[in-house]
This record gives structure tokens, sequence and C-alpha cells, in this order.
């Protein structure tokens, strides 16, 4: 047993220095050996789950690879997923919101109607941008855009000629608009026992990220808030930390959590998604609402669950919340595609934690293509910047 135990930790100790190696402009793009993916992981803990920076992540915007994902999504082993998960991103409308002066309008209310009726609603974020799909949750041909017409901000200005994304960006002028300089960050985590494996760690990378967050936006305010959540029939099924500006109030409530529970494979996301999106006081005029979904297991596939998982999807799209999942170890493959049908459909993008930490069981491969691996707390700090400056 203890030469076992030793052969771990030296297995641990070789895997963690790779990822903790120093890295210049000219050796940023060594690859791991395992993994065949560009590091950008530096720094970093003694992997005691005492400190963050230990686990490792990489992130793949399908939105910005659209002919990668269109691709994907046809192959074999991927294309029953649509009709599986009631996701159907192929009638994609993209917006740029602009204002006279040329600058990116943030927080502008963008509406997709059909003869007059409202089919999706979303807000731009602070690049201006917005996304909007046509029969999100059916199965239908590429769309067309006869009786289309994109509103924005409630009838101030209508765009009566819609393309598709395959002919290009909806590009929009109008007006400046005034929004406060407010950033809003949601934690919604899963708390069930099969997280036990990375928990601890994963806890210590969200405290880094909130305190880092605060620093990096310094002239802004910034809210956070936390759900954790496990499954019907346990102890809980969610417990809700607010909205606040006093990062120590949603620090010590994720402190304080502690994973038990579960027992099947599928998880009460259904649940978890609905508290955040609909009980958090989501404002009406920030610069930014990002959720990150940090689980390991999908939602029940139960057609109650999915239409309840496509409802809390369609309200965070409609008031301008950025769905990230991060999806831990023991996920499968219809988990990892139901994470980015959501990150896809609200304008966010998708974090998958990696096997380079040594942290945790075992994380299957990311169907995606070349990523770079870096600590998930430098990632997701990263990722907070990007939407909120």
């Amino acid at each position: 047993m203890l030469k076992h135990n030793l052969g771990l930790l030296l297995l641990f100790f070789l895997v963690f220095t790779s990822c903790t190696k120093s890295t210049t402009a000219t050796d940023a793009t060594d690859t791991y050996a395992a993994g065949g993916v560009s590091s950008s992981a530096t720094g970093g803990g003694s992997g005691s789950g005492s400190q963050a920076g230990v686990i490792t992540a990489g992130e793949w915007n399908d939105l910005d690879n659209w002919k990668f994902w269109d691709t994907l999504i046809i192959k074999e082993d991927f294309k029953k997923f649509p009709s599986y998960w009631s996701f159907y991103n192929n009638n994609r409308i993209s917006v740029k919101v602009s204002s006279t002066d040329g600058s990116p309008v943030a927080n502008a209310v963008v509406k997709l109607k059909r003869n007059g009726g409202v089919i999706f609603s979303a807000k731009t974020d602070n690049k201006g941008t917005a996304e909007l799909w046509s029969d999100l949750f059916t199965e239908s041909s590429s769309a067309t855009t006869s009786g289309m017409s994109i509103d924005i901000n409630n009838g101030a200005f209508t765009l009566a000629s819609v393309k598709t994304y395959k002919d290009g960006v909806n590009n929009i002028t109008i007006s400046p608009q005034a929004i406060k300089n407010r950033i809003e960050i949601a934690f919604v985590v899963d708390a069930t026992s099969s997280m036990a494996d990375e928990l601890e760690y994963l806890k210590n990378e969200l405290l880094d990220v909130i305190t880092r967050a605060k620093a990096s936006n310094s002239a802004a305010e910034v809210f956070s808030s936390a759900v954790f959540y496990r499954d019907r029939g346990d102890d809980y099924l969610t417990k809700v930390s607010p909205f606040t500006t006093d990062a120590n109030t949603t620090i010590n409530f994720i402190k304080d959590q502690h994973a038990s529970g579960g027992g099947d494979f599928p998880e009460a996301v259904d649940a978890a998604l609905d508290k955040a999106v609909n009980e958090l006081q989501w404002s009406d005029d920030a610069r930014t609402r990002l959720l990150f979904l940090i689980l390991d297991a999908p939602p029940h596939h139960e057609q109650n669950v999915i239409s309840s998982v496509q409802t809390s999807i369609s309200k965070a799209a409609g008031k301008g919340i950025k769905v990230i999942p991060i999806t831990a170890s023991g996920i499968d493959k219809e988990t990892e595609f139901m994470m980015r049908f959501m990150a896809i459909s609200t304008n966010g993008t998708y974090v998958f934690v990696t096997n380079d930490s040594g942290i945790g069981n075992t994380h299957i491969a990311a169907s995606v293509g070349p990523y770079t691996v870096e600590y998930l707390n430098d990632l997701m700090v990263r990722l907070i910047n990007k939407y909120a400056q």
C-alpha cells in the first residue's frame, strides 16, 4: 500500500509540475504530451485543495467556430443529440448593434419576430452582439426569413429585412444608450456526491475568481451570487445566496457547502436553472450577466424536465444572461452536448475541466478543435473580463 501511494504521489507531482512551469512569449505554445493542446497554465497551487490555481480546463466557443459546429453536429456519433435534448441550433440569426459613433451598444433588447409575434428574445452583450434563434426547440429545415423582423428596444427600431447567419450579421445602428457599469455573476454548482472528487478544489477556485473579478473591475459594481443544488429526495434541492456586492457573503456561503446525496446519474439541473434564472435578482440595466453552471451530470431525461430547461434557457437569453457551463469528471457525451446547446443558445461559451492537473476522476475528451489548457481560475477571470470590459 505504501509503495502504491508513493507511486500515485510521484505521478501527481510529475503531472502537476508540467502544469506549473513558467511560460514566456516563446514557450507559451508548448503542448502537453497527453493532450496535444497549447498550455498557458502558469503558477498554481500545491495540489492540496487549499488554494486556487490547481484545476486545469479548456474553453471552446462554438459560436466563434460555427463551421466546425455545423460539421460536428451532423456526424454519426453526434447527430442524435439535438432531437435527444430538443435543442435545434441550426437556424442562427446574429445581430450587432452599434451606436451612431460606432461604439457597441450593450444591453439593447433584441426580439426576433415572425409575422408580428415574438419567437425569440435576447440582449446585446458588451460587444453589442446578440444571437437569435428561429424554431430553437422544434426540428425544422433551414429557416426562411419571410415574415421575420428584428425589433430593437421595444419598437425604437425595426429591421424588416433579416439575414440568416450564413448570409452575414444583421448590423443595426441606433442612438447611444446609458447603462450601469454593473457586473452580475452567478455560480450554480452541483453538490451531489459524485462531485466530491473535485468540489473542495472548485470551491477554492471560485473564491479566488470572486476576489480577482472584483479587483480587475474596480470601477464597476460587481455582484455575486451562488446556487448549490442536489436532486429530488436529497436533504435539499437548492440552496441560494442572493446577489450582493459583499464578496465575503458569497465566499462564506460557498465555503459552507459540501458534496452529498444524488444517487442516480442525472441531477436536478432544471431546478437549479429555474432558481438561478427566475429568482436571483438580475437587473434590467447591467452591462454583464454571467451564469457559470458547474456540474458533472445532466438533467433527468424526462419531458417535463427538458421543457423546464428550455424555458429557463429562453428566459436567460431574454434577460441577457450568458450561460457558461463548466463540466467536471464523469460527464458523458449527452451531457457535453446539452451544455453546449445551453451555451450556444445564450451567447455563452463552453468550459471543460481537463486531466492535465491530475485532480479528480477521469475527464472525457471534449469533441472540439485545438484549445489552450489554462488554470480554471485564470480562465474564468479571463472570461469575466472579456464580457465585462
